[in-house]
């Protein structure tokens, strides 16, 4: 395996059932305070982790790639303008408007909301919940580094003990 192979792989967001719920937990907390119509937590890489609220008839597999692209474009936009990147976008429609906020890393989360409430408000709460979002992805990758350390570690004595058995 190269290093490129290595560096995506321990980039690698790995989620379990428990964390999804969390993060719906906390998504929905958010919806109700920010009174948003729907989130969806997006990775990098433009798969849906998770939503809450009401989707209607969006496309959530569209979305989440256009949410992706849209914020590779900005990145590059924003290297132009001499910034990193731009943590926060915002669209703002006819009907419904869009907040796109960089969570960590490796996500984004993407608010949907119409004029029940205002930018204001979503920008308010989605601070809060980014903050959130932020802390339990620390704990997420904390336990997958230590579950990486015992499957070493186990692979360790594992060889050691065939090496025992079969004279090597």
């Amino acid at each position: 395996m190269g290093k490129q192979d290595e560096g995506l792989r321990s980039s690698r967001l790995v989620f379990y059932k428990e964390d999804v719920e969390k993060i719906e937990k906390v998504l929905g907390q958010f919806l109700k305070s920010a009174n948003a119509k729907c989130a969806l937590l997006v990775d990098k890489d433009g798969h849906l982790v998770t939503k809450q609220g009401e989707s209607g008839t969006y496309d959530m597999d569209t979305i989440s790639a256009l949410v992706a692209g849209s914020f590779a474009a900005t990145k590059q936009m924003a290297k132009l303008l001499g910034e990193e990147e731009f943590s926060i976008m915002f669209h703002q429609g006819r009907k419904d408007n869009i907040q796109l906020s960089l969570v960590g890393e490796r996500t984004i989360l993407a608010i949907i909301f119409d004029d029940k409430t205002t930018l204001g408000m979503v920008r308010l709460y989605a601070s809060q919940v980014s903050s959130k979002l932020a802390s339990l992805f620390d704990d997420i990758a904390a336990r997958k580094s230590e579950a990486e350390t015992i499957s070493k570690d186990f692979g360790q004595a594992a060889k050691s003990k065939l090496d025992d058995v079969f004279g090597s």
